[in-house]
C-alpha cells in the first residue's frame, strides 16, 4: 500500500484552494456506496471534504459525481486497516487543512459465515477493518478536537450491530463491537464538547452486494442457515434504500442542534431494531428453529413486519 500520495481538490476538473471558513470533514471509504454519497452530499452542503480511498486510481465515479455537482472533493489515499497508512494520510490532511472538524468512519467490509465455520483469522480480518479502522482514524483526529473543544465522530455501523443476522458472524461481531466502542466514546468525549453519532443503516444500495458473496458452508450442516441469509440478500436487493438517504442522515447528525446518539436509516433498520427490542430472547432463539425457508420467511414477517419473501 502506497501512502502519502499527492492529492488535490477536484471541482469540474479545476484545482481549488481549501476554504478555511468551511467545516473540514473526513469521510472514509468514499469510493462507493454510502461513503461516496456522503462525501458528495457534504461537499454540496458546503463542507470541505477529504475523501479517503484505498486507491486514487479507482475513484473515478467519485470524481465524476463531484464534477456533475460542481463541487470539490479532496482525495486522500489511505488504508484504514494499516497503522502507518492512517498516520500518513491524516498527517497529510492536517498539513493541507490545518484542522479536522468532523470524521465520518464509514469504510468497512462485510463477512459471511456461521461461527463454527468462520476461522479466527477471518474474524480478526473483519475486526481489523470494521472496528480497528474506525479506532485508528478516531485516534488521529481526537487530540485536535479536544484542543478546540468541538468536533463530531460519526460511526457508520449497521442494523446488524443491534441483532444477530444469521450466517454473518464476523460482520455482526465487528459491528456490535463498533456500537460498543461508539457508546464508550460518546460518554468519554462529552466532557470535551465532542459529539458522537452512530448511524445504523439497514439495506442500502451499495457494492457490498457484489463483494460479500462468500458462503463457507464447509460442513454442509448449515445449508438452510445460508439459505435464510441469502433470502435476506434477495429481499434487500429489491428494497434497498438509495445511499443518499444515509448521507442526509449523516449530515443531520453533524449539523443538528438537537442530536441523538443513534440514527436508524434505510430499509428494515427501524423495524428490525424495534422488533428485536420487543422480543424475548426465547422468541429470538425460536427463529433459528424454523425448519424451512417458507417457515422462516413467515416468522420473520410476523416478528419484524418486513416482507423478505420477494
Amino acid at each position: 500500500m502506497t501512502t502519502g500520495t499527492t492529492s488535490r481538490i477536484w471541482c469540474c476538473c479545476r484545482t481549488l484552494p481549501v476554504m478555511s471558513t468551511a467545516p473540514v470533514t473526513v469521510v472514509t471509504g468514499a469510493n462507493s456506496g454510502i461513503g461516496r454519497a456522503t462525501a458528495l452530499h457534504l461537499a454540496e452542503s458546503g463542507h470541505t471534504v477529504y475523501a479517503t480511498v484505498r486507491s486514487v486510481s479507482r475513484a473515478g465515479k467519485l470524481l465524476e459525481g463531484a464534477e456533475s455537482l460542481g463541487v470539490g472533493v479532496e482525495l486522500i489515499e489511505l488504508d484504514i486497516a494499516v497503522d502507518n497508512s492512517v498516520r500518513d494520510g491524516f498527517v497529510e490532511i492536517y498539513e493541507r487543512a490545518g484542522r479536522i472538524d468532523h470524521l465520518v468512519n464509514n469504510a468497512g467490509v462485510g463477512g459471511n459465515g456461521v461461527v463454527e465455520e468462520t476461522t479466527p483469522a477471518r474474524f480478526a480480518e473483519v475486526f481489523n477493518v470494521d472496528l480497528c479502522g474506525a479506532v485508528r482514524c478516531s485516534q488521529a483526529v481526537l487530540p485536535g478536537m479536544r484542543a478546540r473543544g468541538s468536533g463530531t465522530i460519526v460511526n457508520v455501523t449497521s442494523v446488524v450491530g443491534r441483532f444477530g443476522a444469521i450466517a454473518q458472524a464476523p460482520y455482526v461481531a465487528a459491528k456490535w463491537a463498533l456500537e460498543g466502542a461508539s457508546e464508550q466514546m460518546a460518554i468519554e468525549l462529552a466532557q470535551f464538547g465532542i459529539r458522537v453519532a452512530i448511524i445504523e443503516p439497514g439495506i442500502t444500495k451499495s457494492s457490498i452486494f457484489g463483494k460479500n458473496l462468500d458462503l463457507p458452508d464447509t460442513s454442509g450442516a448449515y445449508a438452510l442457515t445460508y439459505e435464510k441469509m441469502l433470502q435476506m440478500y434477495i429481499a434487500g436487493r429489491t428494497h434497498a434504500t438509495d445511499a443518499i438517504e444515509v448521507a442526509r442522515v449523516v449530515r443531520h447528525a453533524i449539523e443538528s442542534d438537537d442530536p441523538t446518539l443513534r440514527y436508524p436509516v434505510s430499509w428494515g433498520s427501524e423495524a428490525i431494531i424495534s422488533g428485536r427490542q420487543k422480543m424475548s430472547d426465547a422468541d429470538w432463539v425460536a427463529l433459528g428453529r424454523t425448519e424451512s425457508i417458507h417457515d422462516y420467511i413467515t416468522a420473520f414477517s410476523d416478528v419484524f413486519d418486513l416482507d423478505i419473501g420477494t
